[in-house]
C-alpha cells in the first residue's frame, strides 16, 4: 500500500519506521528541515511539501499536534485518498476534517508513546500490543476505509479499539490527560527542596514520568479536550480532598483505609485480562440487537473495552476483557 505520513516526531517517524519494516511504500514530510534530513538520513524517502509526500499514496497518516492541524488537513482539502490521524483528542479533529472538506477521514488515537519525543526516538516496534482507537461515527464513517485501517493497524501489532470521538475524548481525558496534569503537580513539589529531589525514588518516578513530555505537547492535548479534563480534574480534586479531611480526623490511619483499599483492588485489577478470541462476520447480519446498523456491532465491541485483532476476509478476529466475556 502506498501511504504518506505527515508530521515525523515520535508517533509520526515510529508509524513511518513501523509501515517502512511491514513493506509499504511510504513517504513522509515534516514542517522541520533538519528532521526531514534525519530522516531521509534514515533511508526514508522525505519530501518536502505536504502536498508532494501525499502526491500518489492511497492513504494519508496527519501526525502532526493539533496546532498544526488546520494547516495540514487544508493542505489536504482535495486529496482522494483515505485521510486518519494519530491525535489524542478526537472531536476537535473531527470538527477540522469537516470543515476542511474532507470526503474519508477516519480519526485515530494509538495509546502508545514515551516521554521521548523527535524522529530521534521513533521506534518501529512502539505500537505492537498498544491499543489503537479507530472512531466509527454512526452516520459519518465509511466502514470499508474503517476495516482498511484496522487491517493496517493490526498487522503492524495493534489492537484496534472502535469507538466514537465524543467517547474517547471523555475516556481520555480521565486515563491520559488529567494524569499529565498530576505528574505535574508532583513534579513541582520538587522546586527548590533539593532534600526531596535526591529522596525521590521509585513512587515519584512513577508518579511523574510524563511531566517529560514537551510541555507543548501536553498543553495541547489537555486545552483540546478541555471541558472532559476539567470534569475529571474535578473528580479528582474531590477525591484528595476528601483524602485531606481523612487525615483530619482523630484516627487518620482507620479512616484512609477504606479509600486505599478500593484503589489497591481497582489497581491490582487493571489492565483487564484478556478473553478468548472470537470471531465477528464481516459485515455482520442484521439482527435485532444490532438494529440493522454494522456500526453498532462496532460500538458495542468497543463500549465493552473490546477490541479487533486480526482482519480477514469475511471476518474480525475480536477480543473482549475477561470480565465482560459473557455479558454481552
Amino acid at each position: 500500500m502506498r501511504i504518506a505520513v505527515i508530521g515525523l516526531g515520535l508517533i509520526g517517524g515510529s508509524l513511518l519506521r513501523a509501515l517502512a519494516t511491514a513493506g509499504h511504500e511510504v513517504t513522509g514530510f515534516d514542517a522541520d528541515p533538519a528532521t526531514r534530513e534525519l530522516a531521509r538520513a534514515a533511508g526514508h524517502r522525505i519530501l518536502d511539501s505536504v502536498a508532494e509526500a501525499v502526491d500518489g499514496s492511497e492513504v494519508a497518516a496527519v501526525a502532526v499536534p493539533l496546532p498544526h492541524l488546520p494547516q495540514v488537513l487544508a493542505d489536504l482539502a482535495g486529496y482522494s485518498g483515505l485521510v486518519t490521524d494519530v491525535t489524542s483528542v478526537k472531536g476537535p479533529v473531527r470538527a477540522l476534517a469537516e470543515q476542511h472538506g474532507l470526503r474519508r477521514f477516519v480519526g485515530g488515537h494509538p495509546m502508545a508513546g514515551t516521554a521521548a519525543s523527535g524522529f530521534i526516538a521513533a521506534d518501529p516496534e512502539l505500537f505492537r500490543g498498544c491499543m489503537w482507537v479507530l472512531c466509527v461515527e454512526p452516520h459519518g464513517t465509511d466502514l470499508d476505509d474503517w476495516v482498511t485501517l484496522a487491517r493496517l493497524f493490526t498487522t503492524m501489532g495493534a489492537r484496534v479499539l472502535p469507538i466514537t470521538a465524543a467517547e474517547h475524548d471523555n475516556a481520555v481525558a480521565a486515563i491520559s490527560h488529567v494524569p499529565h496534569l498530576l505528574a505535574a503537580a508532583l513534579t513541582l513539589l520538587i522546586e527548590g527542596n533539593p532534600l526531596a529531589a535526591v529522596l525521590g525514588a521509585g513512587s515519584f518516578r512513577d508518579g511523574t514520568r510524563v511531566a517529560a513530555t514537551r510541555a507543548e505537547l501536553t498543553a495541547a492535548m489537555c486545552g483540546g479536550n478541555a471541558n472532559a479534563v476539567v470534569r475529571e480534574l474535578r473528580t479528582v480534586l474531590a477525591d484528595l480532598e476528601a483524602m485531606c479531611e481523612d487525615l483530619e480526623t482523630t484516627d487518620p490511619v482507620q479512616a484512609l483505609v477504606p479509600t486505599l483499599q478500593q484503589a489497591s483492588r481497582l489497581r491490582q485489577g487493571w489492565p483487564p485480562t484478556a478473553g478468548v478470541a472470537q470471531q465477528m462476520v464481516w459485515p455482520p447480519v442484521p439482527n435485532e440487537k444490532l438494529l440493522a446498523a454494522p456500526a453498532h456491532a462496532l460500538l458495542e465491541l468497543g463500549r465493552a473495552g473490546g477490541w479487533v485483532t486480526e482482519v480477514h476476509e469475511g471476518e474480525l478476529v475480536t477480543m473482549r476483557p475477561e470480565t465482560d466475556r459473557y455479558s454481552s
